[in-house]
């Protein structure tokens, strides 16, 4: 029983969760998340450990959706992780699991956004009136 057989969440659940605060329910959806990539990076760990020890690699992606890396850190992974403005905004963390912010690619999204807005200036109210 439960959502996924199309019933209601049971109202204790409901109340539980609506009682508590704002920080609080924060926390909670903090604390959840950790556990979900927490059980992601097991996952990974024992899928690698399944692999014969020359065919271990320590990064990837699980369920080919949520990166991890397990192995030692260098200087040039993590220069793509957090500044590669030719990559996306979210990268594979340089260790563990899940995502990180590329300031490269938001950088240049950003001075994009900038070009395209001085390109494009917004009508002022005179213009609008003239016309």
């Amino acid at each position: 029983m439960g959502l996924l057989r199309g019933e209601e969440v049971r109202p204790w659940v409901r109340v539980a969760f609506c009682a508590m605060d704002d920080a609080k329910r924060m926390s909670a959806i903090r604390d959840i998340w950790r556990l979900v990539l927490a059980v992601i990076g097991v996952i990974a760990i024992i899928r690698e450990l399944r692999k014969p020890s020359e065919e271990r690699t320590w990064h990837g992606k699980v369920a080919d959706l949520v990166p991890y890396d397990f192995r030692m850190p260098t200087i040039g992974r993590v220069r793509s992780a957090y500044w590669n403005p030719e990559g996306s905004i979210l990268s594979g963390k340089v260790f563990g699991v899940g995502w990180t912010l590329n300031l490269g690619a938001l950088t240049r999204m950003a001075g994009n956004w900038g070009a395209r807005e001085d390109s494009n200036p917004h009508p002022s109210e005179r213009d609008l009136e003239s016309s």
